[in-house]
C-alpha cells in the first residue's frame, strides 16, 4: 500500500539528507542522529520512516541502482541493432562503476558493501539487468541477429562473463593493482567481441 503524500515527502527528505551525508562523510560514519540533525528532527522521528540505519543504506543504494537500470532500459528501447544496444549497455555498466569509484568513492564503498553483504537491493538490481539483456537477446533472436537459445539463461551467462568489468570489488582490485580504466575498457571491448561472435548466427 502506498504511503500518504506527506509521509512520502518526509521519507524522501530524510533520504536526501542521508545521501548528502553519505557523500561527504561516508555511509559508515554517518549516524541516524546526524541524519536527524540535518533534517531538523529527532532520531525517533527518522525511525518512524526507516526501521533502521540499514534500511536507510538500502534506500540510498536503491536510488543509485534504479537510476542505472533506467539508463539501461533507455538504451534497450533506443535505436540500432540489438547487438549495438547490448554492447552499449555493457559499456554503461562499466563506466558507471568507474565514475562511482573516482568521483563518489564513499558511495562506491556503500555499493561494494551492498554486494558483498548480499543486500536485497542488489538482487533486485541484478534482476533488472538480466531483464534488460534478456529482452535485447530475444529481440536479436527474432530479427535473426542472434542464434536462438534461452534469452534469460543467456543473459545470466553474459552477466557472469562480464562480472570483471561490473562488480565494484573486482574493479577496485584491478585499479589498485595498476590497471588503468582505458586498459580495462579495451579488455571489455575484446571480451564483447568474443561474446558477440558466440551469439551471432553464422552466415
Amino acid at each position: 500500500m502506498n504511503m500518504p503524500d506527506s509521509q512520502a515527502i518526509t521519507r524522501a527528505r530524510i533520504a536526501d539528507a542521508a545521501e548528502r551525508l553519505f557523500r561527504s562523510l561516508g555511509y559508515q560514519k554517518t549516524a541516524v542522529a546526524d541524519i536527524a540533525r540535518e533534517c531538523g528532527m529527532s532520531p525517533a522521528n527518522v525511525y518512524r520512516f526507516f526501521a533502521s540505519k540499514s534500511a536507510i543504506n538500502e534506500a540510498i543504494t536503491q536510488r543509485l541502482l534504479t537510476g542505472i537500470v533506467a539508463e539501461l532500459d533507455s538504451i534497450a528501447t533506443g535505436g540500432g541493432s540489438a547487438e549495438a544496444r547490448l554492447r552499449a549497455s555493457m559499456r554503461l555498466m562499466f563506466q558507471r562503476d568507474i565514475d562511482l569509484f573516482f568521483s563518489e568513492k564513499r558511495l562506491h564503498d556503500m555499493v561494494t558493501a551492498a554486494m558483498t553483504e548480499h543486500w536485497g537491493v542488489i538482487e533486485r538490481f541484478i534482476e533488472g539487468l538480466v531483464d534488460v539483456w534478456a529482452r535485447l537477446l530475444a529481440e536479436g533472436m527474432e530479427t535473426g541477429e542472434f542464434r536462438r537459445r534461452d534469452p534469460v539463461q543467456t543473459a545470466m551467462t553474459l552477466k557472469q562473463c562480464t562480472m570483471h568489468w561490473m562488480h565494484p570489488v573486482l574493479i577496485a582490485d584491478c585499479l589498485s593493482h595498476g590497471f588503468e580504466p582505458d586498459r580495462m575498457g579495451a579488455d571489455l571491448e575484446a571480451a564483447m567481441d568474443l561474446l558477440m561472435d558466440a551469439l551471432r548466427i553464422e552466415r
